[in-house]
């Protein structure tokens, strides 16, 4: 089935209304170029632009689309987290996302099972199983990103799950849904008869090519042999051998599918326990053949995971700036290592397994030593280096260059050779820096390279080598993907792994399920040889700050603004898409481009830079996305902003005085005005007015100067420009608060003098507005340094994205400034409470229950004990919900574009309202204004309920 057969031209007009009409929302239903163009890039080297991209949100939807893609002669494409990397994750028909509206999970027997759709990301199921003790048994490297869907559809494995804990294995039931519209439910009792009177010929089908499989005995050993070890290549013939009902057997064919055959739109695994007590060892040995030597002996004395570093994959992690121990000073020539880790349910039986592992390791000949360590920190710095391996190659890697990680597997035995074997075509074909890595003890072996495929010379050499490494493999008598799905990377390549007759099987299983072609043609079945070197995609150079971005999406689930306008993937790709069309000469396209990319980009950014937490090349695209707002503002824009900065305690007053005129006037009347104002081009300054936008709040407090002072207090402008929530607003809000819980422990702060002026800096900053932050930053920097006697003194603050800003002051002002001023130390107040107020503070009477909300600022800063300590200390039970993310209120981003923080709260928001609690809390004003907002609550600074507790 070739992909020109398959898809033809969609017609020009109508496509739109025709999809429109299968899913009860049209304004899901997008064809607008911008984004097409987003949507069409993942994390594989291939890029196809969809016709349409549609948000799906029930069967009914997805089975209606596919009916509309068959009406309209397009292939349909299913896209939840777009972390796969051989290209099964893209189409140029339709592409249905099932992420934004499939992230429900529903757990079943105390945690030894679990509901879950296809939009969760497996950290996010695991984070619902952690309470019980329990996880999913795969264990994808890309927990925090990949999805549900992607987990099935790819039949996910791991470092530790093997072949024995994948989604095949652990999977107990699934719904799913044909390209007929036919829904199956194999949790139904009647389920294979359902089947058999809604789709006969499937069902009769079914059974044909299951006897088929069984009385070959040559397709039998074949199917048995590659699905021994970890095997995604092909569709999983092994579940003819392993069910007997078409409906398990179609059921377990879905998983590693790969969008082929049906869409899964719920699936139930059996879970594993979690295992909390763990050993973990660096073991560096002489040579490729000592480290697959050893392993044997250590999995049969308990060792639960084998990773395997080549001597390239050693000297990358040298390049560290702060290499493990075991790698310093360590002259690495054909070295190889083996992290290995021991993990029970009990520190007594991690003790027993380990003692029972050491002569085992005694006998190994180590060069660094055996020695195994339990310290999280220590272990976490292990991890680290086998992790980080991927974030040094790919941020290393010559801008315009494509990073590939490829993965196969062999049987044990042939784990040597293969690993030499993969050296020298590096060598021979000249990719000096890839690196090899992986699960030794499944014999998979992780390889990455970099490849530019703006040529057709690099091209070229890109298929030498992959039909060398092809070579090499299936002599080893091994398979081409063992983890990452076949896709359109290794499709051509089937036939030649299974033979014809297993061949012509899985294409008469997609025939059955799929009799017109609409799911994915050309991922995993493809006949044209040459189709994998077709469609790759130009990674242009656009920014320093952004070139070594890999498209691998690891962003997306801590962005804010994913399911309203655009993420951090798609705001580079989109910068990548302009520089190539302005590059082409497509002006048309430019124009487009960059239109959309105003707001869908830059504005909509909520630039908390969470995203830098989750890049695996620590891309902040936040940051960017504000010098992107300032390179925008002209002279005029920057001498106001200035003179903002120069004016700041006026500028606050007026703000609080126009904010008490306001809740005097009529609403409808304040709407049409700001209204007005904002249509007049002042949307990124003026907000459209809401009945919830509070009062003005108190002045900040009067200076004072006590001779025993701890600590400078900072009172955050923005509990001046904002009321406390009702409730509190006689008792002066967060600041207020603060100082009374130090006066009741004891603890004398000062006050620095002029603090009405002063300021974090973070409006100038997320705005663009750089002359003002300078100004800001020396004022603020200048007053601090002074009232801490020169950075004796810690300088506290009690709203934590104002700690933030605080730590980053230091960039916007002078090198010899930035040298003076850099003892200074800022503390958040919930940090500085938990250290030296509540050991001093009387016992709290406690509430029940709160809900609580960290901040992106919490996490940039690492102090969410300290929030959730603090939140503890006045409550029996703190909840924290399971959907919890980033506000997107950022400031005034929420009072400027609502629709950010509506999207962005819409999850945690119907958690948190779905129950009850005493109290709700957070830590910084204006995310606790969105939050409120978002669920009708009263959300308070934390240390106003812990000053009511002790008062």
């Amino acid at each position: 089935m070739s992909r020109t057969a398959a898809t033809p031209p969609a017609p020009a007009d109508g496509l739109a209304e025709l999809l429109a009409g299968c899913v009860s929302d049209p304004a899901r239903v997008s064809t607008e170029l911008p984004r097409r163009i987003a949507a069409a890039h993942d994390a594989s080297p291939y890029l196809f632009t969809p016709r349409a991209v549609v948000r799906a949100a029930s069967a009914a939807e997805v089975g209606a689309l596919m009916a509309g893609a068959r009406a309209a002669g397009l292939p349909l494409t299913l896209r939840s987290g777009g972390t796969s990397l051989a290209g099964q994750a893209g189409g140029d028909g339709i592409l249905v996302d099932v992420r934004s509206h499939w992230r429900t999970a529903e757990i079943l027997d105390e945690g030894r099972r679990i509901r879950l759709q296809p939009g969760l990301t497996v950290r996010q199921a695991n984070a619902r199983l952690a309470r019980y003790g329990r996880r999913l048994g795969p264990d994808p490297a890309s927990e925090s990103a990949c999805t549900i869907g992607g987990l099935v559809a790819n039949n996910s494995s791991g470092m530790n799950c093997g072949t024995q804990d994948n989604a095949y294995r652990t999977m107990e039931s699934l719904q799913f849904v044909l390209p007929s519209g036919t829904v199956v439910d194999t949790a139904a009792p009647d389920a294979d008869q359902a089947l058999r009177a809604r789709e006969p010929e499937l069902h009769a089908g079914l059974l044909r090519l299951r006897e088929r499989v069984r009385t070959s005995a040559a397709s039998r050993a074949t199917i048995e042999r590659l699905f021994s070890m970890k095997n995604t290549m092909g569709y999983g013939l092994n579940s003819f051998l392993d069910h007997s009902e078409p409906a398990d057997i179609l059921a377990h064919l879905m998983i590693g599918s790969e969008g082929t055959l049906g869409f899964v739109g719920e699936a139930v695994f059996r879970t594993v326990p979690l295992l909390p007590h763990t050993a973990t060892g660096l073991l560096v040995l002489p040579g490729l053949a000592d480290a697959t030597d050893a392993l044997p002996a250590l999995l049969a004395a308990g060792a639960r995971t084998a990773e395997l570093l080549d001597a390239a994959s050693l000297r990358v992690a040298q390049q560290s700036p702060d290499p493990v121990d075991e790698l310093r000073g360590l002259r690495v020539e054909r070295h190889a290592a083996l992290l290995v880790e021991f993990a029970e349910d009990s520190a007594e039986l991690l003790e027993e397994t380990v003692a029972t592992a050491q002569p085992v390791l005694d006998r190994l000949p180590a060069v660094t030593g055996t020695a195994l360590v339990r310290d999280p920190r220590v272990r976490a710095r292990l991890w680290h280096l086998r992790k980080g391996l991927y974030t040094a190659v790919a941020g290393a890697r010559r801008p315009g260059t494509t990073a590939l990680l490829e993965d196969i597997a062999v049987p044990m035995e042939r784990l040597t050779g293969t690993c030499e074997g993969l050296i020298g075509l590096f060598d021979r074909h000249g990719y000096q820096d890839a690196v090899i890595f992986g699960h030794a003890r499944d014999g998979n072996l992780h390889f990455m390279l970099t490849q530019d495929f703006d040529s057709t010379q690099e091209t070229e050499r890109y298929a030498r080598f992959t039909d060398a490494m092809v070579d090499l493999v299936l002599d080893a008598g091994g398979t081409l993907k063992a983890e990452h799905g076949t896709g359109r990377a290794m499709a051509p390549f089937v036939r030649r792994q299974y033979g014809g007759e297993l061949h012509d099987i899985m294409r008469e299983l997609k025939r059955l399920c799929d009799p017109h072609g609409v799911l994915s043609p050309g991922v995993l079945l493809e006949d044209d040889p040459a189709a994998h070197l077709r469609s790759l995609k130009s990674v242009p150079k656009v920014d320093p700050a952004v070139d070594a971005c890999v498209e691998c999406g690891y962003c997306e689930p801590v962005c804010p603004s994913a399911d309203v306008t655009t993420t951090p993937r798609q705001r580079i790709a989109l910068q990548r898409e302009i520089a190539l069309a302005t590059a082409a000469g497509d002006d048309e396209r430019r124009r487009a481009l960059e239109a959309d990319y105003t707001y869908a980009a830059v504005d909509s950014c909520a630039a908390d830079s969470l995203c830098v937490t989750a890049c695996p090349v620590t891309i902040d695209t936040g940051a960017v996305m504000k010098r992107l707002r300032a390179e925008r503002h002209g002279a005029t824009a920057q001498r106001a902003g200035n003179a903002a900065a120069r004016h700041w305690g006026t500028a606050v007053k007026g703000v609080r005085a126009a904010l008490d005129t306001a809740h005097v006037l009529p609403a409808p009347a304040l709407r049409a005005a700001t209204g007005a104002v904002r249509r007049l081009g002042a949307g990124e300054l003026v907000p459209a007015w809401s009945d919830d936008i509070p009062r003005g709040g108190p002045p900040r407090p009067a200076p004072r100067r006590p001779a025993t002072a701890r600590a400078v207090f900072f009172a955050a402008c923005i509990g001046s420009v904002f009321a406390p929530e009702t409730a509190a607003a006689e008792t002066g809000g967060a600041a207020a608060a603060f100082l009374r819980l130090c006066e009741r422990a004891g603890v004398p702060v000062t006050v620095p003098s002029g603090l009405a002026g002063l300021c974090c800096g973070t409006p100038w900053q997320s705005k663009g507005y750089t002359a003002g932050h300078r100004t800001m930053a020396a004022r603020t920097l200048g007053a601090l340094w002074e009232a801490s006697d020169h950075g004796r003194l810690p300088v506290v603050c009690d709203a934590s994205s104002c700690t933030h800003g605080l730590e980053q002051l230091l960039d916007a002002v002078p090198e010899p400034d930035r040298t003076r001023f850099a003892s200074l130390r800022f503390t958040d107040s919930v940090v500085f409470t938990a250290e030296h107020l509540l050991p001093a503070l009387p016992e709290p009477r406690r509430l029940a229950s709160l809900a609580l909300h960290p901040t992106c600022s919490t996490v940039h800063l690492g102090i969410d004990g300290s929030l959730r300590a603090v939140a503890a200390a006045v409550s029996d039970t703190v909840t924290v919900p399971e959907n919890w993310g980033c506000c997107a209120f950022a400031g005034d981003r929420g009072l400027l574009h609502p629709e950010i923080t509506a999207a962005a709260t819409a999850a945690q928001a119907a958690e948190i309202t779905a129950g009850t609690y005493d109290a709700y809390a957070s830590c910084n004003r204006t995310c606790e204004m969105g939050m409120t907002r978002a669920t009708g609550r009263p959300y308070r600074h934390v240390l106003e309920l812990l000053d009511e507790a002790t008062a």
